[in-house]
């Protein structure tokens, strides 16, 4: 099979807005089991009130152009401060207490609802999405990236070894250390950082959650438990400044 051809943009109508909208449906409905209030469930989109504020970064296969509504195969959405002012909110602020980032002084980017088609996954496709996420970033000069990402399911029994390998390796300093609402607070020290097989827990942690890792990204304080969306999530924050050199090379797409 040849290797796709891929193209990547901002979404730049209401039919690329719609084709992203479905394929988080497909993804966070369909095979993770989410649901929200504004999801729509007979027309099969996954929407929120914030996707109207939003930037939404659309990967799309040529190949599969002429087959609408299903041509957009990844997505990334990108709220910054004007976004959240219109929306009286970052989408994390729902989960978490996001004032330490807010009153930072420095330019952010909330990033969120990122997926791929399952066809298009473990290939070029997710580092696609990453290339174009680095030169939006260097274009609005953002110093602090941020947002939820998720664990499936919210039996914390089987989450304490990968949520306790976070805490105790990656979790942010003071400065930048959000603290997850008590709503929904889960502590993520769990286990003691010597009981905890480190391979095994980074087996268990999600493939994006470990690419922001290698990054230099850090974790916040606890994690949400999100029953709408079946999910346990921790606040990932990345410092563009402070990334190792390796790091900001690949995040910037050189070699």
């Amino acid at each position: 099979m040849s290797e796709p051809r891929f193209t990547i943009r901002l979404a730049q109508s209401e039919a690329d807005l719609l084709g992203a909208q479905r394929l988080r449906y497909r993804v966070f409905v369909e095979e993770l089991g989410s649901d929200g209030a504004l999801v729509d469930h007979h027309m099969r989109f996954e929407r929120d009130r914030f996707d109207t504020v939003s930037h939404h970064l659309i990967l799309i296969d040529e190949a599969r152009q002429a087959k609408a509504p299903d041509h957009v195969v990844g997505v990334y959405r990108f709220m910054d401060q004007d976004g959240a002012a219109r929306a009286g909110q970052f989408y994390s602020e729902s989960e978490y207490d996001l004032r330490k980032l807010k009153d930072s002084g420095r330019k952010l980017l909330e990033l969120g609802r990122s997926c791929l088609d399952p066809e298009y996954r473990g290939g070029a496709a997710m580092f696609h999405l990453w290339n174009a996420l680095a030169e939006f970033a260097q274009d609005h000069q953002i110093e602090l990236m941020f947002g939820v990402a998720s664990f499936h399911g919210t039996d914390i029994g089987k989450l304490s070894a990968p949520l306790s390998l976070l805490h105790h390796r990656h979790l942010a300093a003071d400065a930048l250390r959000v603290r997850a609402l008590e709503t929904s607070f889960q502590a993520m020290n769990l286990i003691p950082e010597t009981e905890i097989d480190r391979r095994t827990a980074m087996l268990e942690v999600p493939a994006l959650i470990k690419a922001y890792l290698r990054l230099g990204g850090v974790v916040g304080e606890g994690a949400f438990i999100d029953r709408d969306f079946n999910t346990t999530d921790v606040c990932l924050i990345l410092d563009t400044e402070a990334m190792p050199a390796r790091s900001r090379s690949i995040y910037k797409g050189r070699q």
